[in-house]
């Protein structure tokens, strides 16, 4: 039901906007929480592999992390291999959280671009109907 002066077209869009915002939130967190688990094996794995105290540890995994690079260079061979999977790791990582916190705001776009799911579904299918049809031509 629509607020007194408020048309139903409004409501609609009010609630798009909050289910919008709640599928932000809910993508930030999940990328939080993936960039927290990150740091933390990041910062366990420098403290017991490379025998870095604990602050010196947040600062190299936070900056391999983001991509910055290593402040300190391990001189163990378990402190060499940890670094270099973490180094990896953190690569992917990095691009899997921001895809995960951008993926309502590119969907949000498709969807002010008219891209919706219902249009490319359709597509879709009419590619795979094609096949069918051409076939009956064919046999006809």
């Amino acid at each position: 039901m629509a607020r007194r002066g408020q048309s139903s077209e409004t409501v609609s869009s009010d609630k798009l906007h909050a289910k919008f915002r709640a599928h932000l939130r809910a993508n930030v967190g999940v990328a939080a929480i993936i960039l927290g688990v990150s740091l933390g094996i990041g910062m366990a794995g420098y403290h017991f592999y490379a025998d870095l105290q604990w602050i010196d540890a947040f600062l190299n995994a936070s900056m391999i992390l983001s991509g910055m690079g290593p402040l300190h260079n391990p001189t163990s061979t378990a402190g060499k291999v940890f670094a270099g999977l973490y180094a990896l790791y953190s690569g992917f990582a990095v691009l899997a959280i921001a895809a995960i916190m951008f993926a309502p705001i590119i969907h949000r776009i498709f969807h002010r671009l008219h891209v919706a799911d219902s249009e490319l579904e359709q597509k879709a299918g009419e590619r795979t109907d094609a096949k069918p049809e051409a076939k009956r031509r064919k046999k006809r």
